[in-house]
């Protein structure tokens, strides 16, 4: 098996020459020193490196200094004993094609390339570090925040679906007692802009309602029902009572694991989060990076009042619990109407100190100070 997609350019070029008769093609084992073959491989167009064991990381270190210490611009192939787990890191360390000496598991191959999307270490291919992407975006929320600093929340909204993050954003709603006013604004913006719902199989009749009431009533069109693994459901939660043992695990199996999944191909989520939510909320940039991407906040600045005043001018229905003393609502199993002050979600988790199910937890090293009005 030949795979020549590592760097097709580099490819097409050495593999244009040889097939022509021309260039010099040089093999070497891996154990060989690389300050004894740079005459060798001055002129070739295309060096082997023999890998005698997949055990054996020599050829790595001989690729490495073929290409950064003898500057070795043709192509370089790796073959001999070697398993799909090492086909990133033969990129990695610069061989643009690779012929194992198995030729039964090209699937495995193709999957192992394209494992993983980000690095840590800097190498021989230059490709940026997780570390330099984190600083770049870094920047980059920085100069979005200040941008949507003086922007209303239909603007930001505007701006992020139809520009920023064209085609590659949604909205989070939990169709919650203010979950009207972003699914309003999307609707204005772009109907077909895709709605998440995290259908944790605990939510309140009332609820389920509402979510029917506000998508006819919006005219929403692509609302996608987000539910847990079935088979991860009768592991962990066999008999339903996962939510009294421990809270945070229930959250776990029932929105942040299946949210994570749906959000392959997006890049930020839109969510209905505000400061005066309070607790962790406070500080509540408009534009934030969370452990599993990008969330926008365009209600960030928004005061109980704006919500209100909101629902009036555009006469939105409420939630049928919201005169009922539930101002914040989950899953029936931990929602309680937040009588006797405590904020907005006192009502979440009554009794313990959970305050947040997860879904927003921050990145490490990725806070961004909000911009305010």
């Amino acid at each position: 098996m030949l795979r020549s997609d590592f760097a097709p350019e580099t490819d097409r070029n050495a593999m244009a020459q040889l097939a022509s008769g021309g260039g010099v093609v040089v093999e070497l084992p891996g154990d060989a020193d690389w300050r004894a073959v740079g005459e060798q491989i001055r002129s070739a167009v295309q060096v082997d490196i023999r890998f005698a064991s997949f055990k054996d990381g020599r050829g790595f270190t001989l690729a490495t200094q073929l290409r950064t210490r003898l500057h070795y611009q043709g192509r370089l192939r790796a073959t001999g004993d070697l398993i799909p787990d090492q086909a990133r890191y033969l990129k990695r360390v610069g061989f643009d094609a690779i012929t194992p000496d198995r030729s039964d598991l090209a699937a495995d191959w193709a999957k192992a390339e394209q494992r993983f999307s980000v690095v840590y270490q800097p190498a021989s291919d230059a490709i940026a570090t997780i570390t330099e992407l984190r600083n770049r975006e870094g920047d980059d929320l920085e100069r979005l925040n200040a941008r949507y600093r003086q922007s209303d929340a239909l603007e930001i909204l505007r701006d992020a679906i139809e520009t920023t993050w064209r085609g590659r954003i949604a909205l989070l709603s939990s169709f919650g007692t203010e979950a009207a006013v972003s699914l309003h604004l999307i609707s204005r913006i772009d109907p077909a802009t895709p709605v998440f719902f995290l259908d944790t199989g605990r939510h309140f009749a009332q609820t389920e309602q509402y979510l029917r009431t506000l998508t006819e009533r919006l005219n929403l069109t692509n609302l996608r029902v987000l539910k847990p693994d079935a088979a991860e459901a009768r592991e962990e939660d066999g008999d339903g009572y996962l939510w009294q043992r421990d809270a945070d695990a229930c959250c776990a199996l029932r929105k942040v694991r299946p949210l994570a999944r749906a959000l392959d191909g997006f890049d930020a989520l839109v969510t209905g989060r505000k400061r005066f939510h309070g607790g962790a909320r406070t500080e509540l940039p408009v534009v934030e990076r969370v452990a599993d991407g990008l969330r926008v906040n365009p209600l960030a600045n928004w005061s109980a009042e704006q919500i209100q005043a909101y629902f009036q001018t555009h006469d939105l229905p409420r939630h049928p619990l919201a005169d009922m003393g539930y101002s914040s609502i989950g899953c029936w199993t931990c929602t309680a109407p937040a009588y006797g002050g405590g904020g907005l979600r006192a009502g979440r988790w009554p009794g313990q100190d959970k305050t947040e199910c997860g879904i927003h937890a921050p990145a490490q090293g990725a806070a961004v100070r909000p911009e305010r009005k």
